[in-house]
């Protein structure tokens, strides 16, 4: 059964030592470090489909910036993190709109940005402005985009793009979600056009050695459910 979840845009959640705060927008932030990090934007991959002749509406990175400048507003962090597949290919950056570049510029001013690289964004590109970084350790905190295969504590990953499905009152739910077990956790994607992975999938549930939680986004909250709730596809 879906509970309300302790993680609400003001109260913080253990992560190896850390206290972190799971916003409902699919962010983790770190108060304590005034840090901000989200996963997957995977920015025009609507024009990276086109180039290959299917069309989707192209309004996916405009969508995605506009998420992360409301979280930028909410939090005013010193430190942004963006953990890889930013980009949805290799040429994404000459795809964006000098509008998107504008506004990207904006959310960095005043502020250490830092673009982990990703298997779809392997390589720096100067148009985005910021820092380039394999991976970026930070106190109790180790930020990567590919989760490793063995246990890491301290691991806060994206790239599989968890997402939940639960059975709430008669009808299923399926939404974005964090994956925990208190020791790493892996964050949900935050591009608009970006898919999503059952939690219970063994790429996921094996990254934990024991029982892990669903934080399931809501409109102004997280859910917090154990995993052996949610439903398989």
């Amino acid at each position: 059964m879906l509970a309300r979840s302790d993680s609400v845009p003001t109260a913080p959640v253990p992560l190896h030592g850390a206290e972190v705060v799971l916003d409902p927008l699919g962010a983790l932030v770190w108060p304590a470090e005034r840090l901000l990090a989200v996963a997957d934007l995977h920015l025009e991959k609507g024009s990276a489909y086109a180039r290959r002749g299917q069309m989707l509406p192209p309004y996916d990175t405009a969508d995605t910036l506009a998420q992360i400048e409301a979280l930028i507003s909410r939090w005013n962090p010193a430190t942004v993190i963006a953990l890889g597949d930013s980009l949805h290919d290799r040429w994404g950056a000459e795809r964006l709109h000098p509008t998107a570049l504008g506004r990207l510029n904006a959310l960095q001013s005043g502020r250490d940005f830092i673009w982990i690289a990703g298997n779809h964004d392997p390589e720096p590109s100067p148009l985005l402005g910021g820092e380039w970084a394999v991976e970026a350790r930070i106190g109790a905190l180790t930020f990567r985009h590919e989760p490793r295969a063995e246990p890491l504590d301290g691991e806060v990953a994206g790239h599989l793009h968890p997402s939940a499905r639960l059975q709430v009152r008669g009808r299923t739910i399926r939404r974005r979600c964090f994956a925990t077990d208190g020791q790493r956790m892996v964050l949900p994607a935050l591009g608009a056009y970006a898919g999503g992975l059952n939690v219970r999938h063994p790429a996921l549930a094996g990254l934990f050695a024991g029982r892990f939680e669903a934080h399931m986004l809501g409109r102004e909250r997280t859910y917090r459910v154990e995993v052996r709730a949610c439903l398989m596809d």
